[in-house]
C-alpha cells in the first residue's frame, strides 16, 4: 500500500500557499538540490506570485503524487533522478525530444494536462554557447562517459552540426548502445577509455558528464589537462566545485574552461519560460545558486 505521507505533505503545503501559483521539484533524494533556491530567486525577481516547494517521493509514492499535482493545481513541477524516465508513463503528453531523449525533466500543467519537457540538453547547449564557445557548427567534439546526463547533452549538440562527436566510455559496449540509438546524419562513433587521450588531443570541445571531480573527492579528474590542445574548450557537467580539477589542468593548457553550473542555470532557465511564457531572470538565477556554492 501507497503511503500517503508525501500526499499529506503535498495538501498541507498547498493549503498554506492557496493564494500563490504552486510549483515543485521532485526526486529521491532530494535535500541537495538548488533548484528551490534559484527558482524561488526567479519567480520573485519577475514579480510572480508563486512558491516553489522540493519533495522527496519514492518511486512507489510517484504515481500518486504525479495525480495529486494534476487534481492540486500545482502549475508547473522539475523531475530528477530517479523518476526522469517513470514520469513518462504518468503525464498525458511528451514533447518530441522528451520522447526521443527517453527522459523528462519538467512538467507543466495546463488546465489538468501535464505536459513533459527535457531541458538538460538544450541548457547546456545555450550554456556552452553563451560562456564557451559561441558556434559549435564544424566542431569536432568528445564527450567522456555514456550515462543519462550523456544522452540529452549528445542529442542537443547533434542539432548544431558539429563534424563529429566520440562517445568515450569505460564500458565500450555502453558508448555502442548509446550510439546506436541515436538516429544522426553527424558521425557518431564510440570509443573507450585507451583512446581518450588522443581523442583530447585532437578535439575542439572536450566534455566530462561523468561524476568524476565532484565534491568530496575534488582531486579526481578523468582527463589529464595536458591531453588537450590550446585554445580547445574544456567543459565539465559538475559544478560543485565550481572549478574541477580538470577544469583546472586544462586552462593550464591554454584551454577555455567551462563548468557545470550554466547548464543548471539554463535547464532551469527553460522550465521558468515553459511554465511562465516569460523570459527567465538568468543573472539572478545564477546569483542565487553562487551565493550558497561560495
Amino acid at each position: 500500500m501507497i503511503s500517503l505521507d508525501i500526499i499529506q505533505q503535498l495538501l498541507q503545503w498547498q493549503q498554506a500557499h492557496n493564494s500563490k501559483a504552486l510549483y515543485c521539484v521532485i526526486g529521491d533524494p532530494i535535500k541537495q538540490s538548488k533548484s528551490p533556491l534559484m527558482l524561488g530567486r526567479a519567480f520573485q525577481q519577475c514579480f510572480i506570485d508563486a512558491i516553489y516547494g522540493s519533495f522527496q517521493v519514492t518511486p512507489e509514492q510517484l504515481p500518486s503524487f504525479v495525480q495529486a499535482v494534476r487534481d492540486l493545481g500545482i502549475l508547473g513541477m522539475n523531475v530528477t533522478i530517479p523518476h526522469k524516465l517513470h514520469v513518462m508513463d504518468l503525464i498525458d503528453e511528451i514533447d518530441a525530444d522528451a520522447l526521443a531523449l527517453g527522459a523528462v525533466n519538467t512538467v507543466v500543467n495546463r488546465n489538468g494536462r501535464l505536459i513533459g519537457y527535457n531541458t538538460d540538453g538544450i541548457g547546456y547547449v545555450r550554456s556552452l554557447k553563451e560562456e564557451a564557445v559561441a558556434n559549435i557548427a564544424g566542431k569536432q567534439i568528445v564527450v567522456v562517459g555514456a550515462g543519462g546526463a550523456s544522452r540529452g547533452i549528445i542529442y542537443a549538440l547533434l542539432q548544431e552540426n558539429p563534424s563529429t562527436i566520440h562517445v568515450v566510455n569505460r564500458t565500450v559496449a555502453r558508448a555502442e548502445e548509446l550510439v546506436a540509438s541515436l538516429n544522426s546524419t553527424v558521425p557518431l562513433i564510440a570509443a573507450g577509455q585507451d583512446d581518450l587521450k588522443q581523442l583530447c588531443n585532437q578535439a575542439d570541445i572536450v566534455i566530462n558528464t561523468t561524476s568524476v571531480g565532484m565534491y568530496p573527492h575534488i582531486e579526481e579528474t578523468p582527463i589529464a589537462g595536458e591531453w588537450m590542445k590550446s585554445g580547445a574548450v574544456a567543459s565539465d557537467l559538475i559544478y560543485n566545485p565550481l572549478k574541477t580539477q580538470f577544469l583546472l589542468e586544462a586552462a593550464q593548457h591554454g584551454c577555455v574552461a567551462h563548468g557545470g553550473l550554466g547548464m543548471f542555470i539554463y535547464q532551469g532557465a527553460f522550465a521558468f519560460e515553459y511554465w511562465t511564457g516569460k523570459e527567465a531572470p538568468v543573472v539572478a538565477m545564477r546569483e542565487a545558486v553562487l551565493a550558497v556554492l561560495q
